[in-house]
């Protein structure tokens, strides 16, 4: 217990600077046990310790089509930054592989299955990440969100439970996807990226 104290205060000092919103995801998701099972760990082991920076002033100038295009016009339109991980977190982030590669790749979901950032957009990825097993935790999220949301946004309501049936769809069609190495393929057309991973049908702000 003073262990997760100790952290849940390292969050909130890190909080302060928000400059550092990938450390604080990171240490928020460890404080609070984010967890995952051994067998997606094992499918993990290839992005072990790998969180390359991504620039998007340098994405925001490839070729419209691309995966990195698509991302980086993705993250400016919605006043979104990349979650880096600083060096002050780096034991963390290798001691938490799950953790950290959920929070990296959060954004890059949303553009891969075509999800916006809306209530709706966001139980769409939700759904997607519960359905691939990545951890019991989400799947609990999962069900607060088929609570809440609606609550919450109930102009969203049908899409809403649209998107909810869509990600799981999607993700038991889908390869594994938290386990790729997105960031070496930001050159690629973003049809190929999806084509590759089995991401053949996707929702467009429903």
């Amino acid at each position: 217990m003073l262990l997760k104290l100790k952290k849940l205060y390292k969050v909130i000092q890190t909080y302060k600077n928000s400059q550092k919103v990938g450390d604080f995801a990171i240490l928020k998701a460890d404080a609070l046990g984010a967890k995952v099972d051994p067998l997606v760990a094992a499918k993990l082991q290839q992005v072990v310790g790998y969180y390359p920076k991504i620039d998007l002033e340098q994405l925001s100038h490839y070729p419209q089509g691309t995966f990195g295009r698509e991302y980086a016009d993705h993250m400016q339109k919605n006043h979104l930054q990349p979650l880096n991980i600083s060096p002050e977190s780096e034991d963390i982030a290798k001691g938490n592989v799950f953790a950290l590669r959920y929070i990296v790749t959060h954004d890059i979901f949303h553009v891969l299955l075509g999800f916006d950032t809306s209530y709706a957009g966001e139980i769409g990825v939700l759904a997607f990440a519960a359905e691939q097993n990545y951890s019991n935790s989400l799947k609990i999220s999962l069900w607060f969100a088929k609570v809440i949301y609606p609550i919450l946004a109930p102009q969203q309501f049908k899409a809403i439970f649209a998107n909810l049936k869509k990600g799981k769809e999607l993700a038991q069609k889908a390869d594994f996807l938290l386990g790729y190495r997105f960031e070496e393929h930001w050159q690629e057309p973003i049809q190929t990226v999806r084509k590759r991973l089995g991401i053949l049908q996707f929702p467009t702000n429903l």
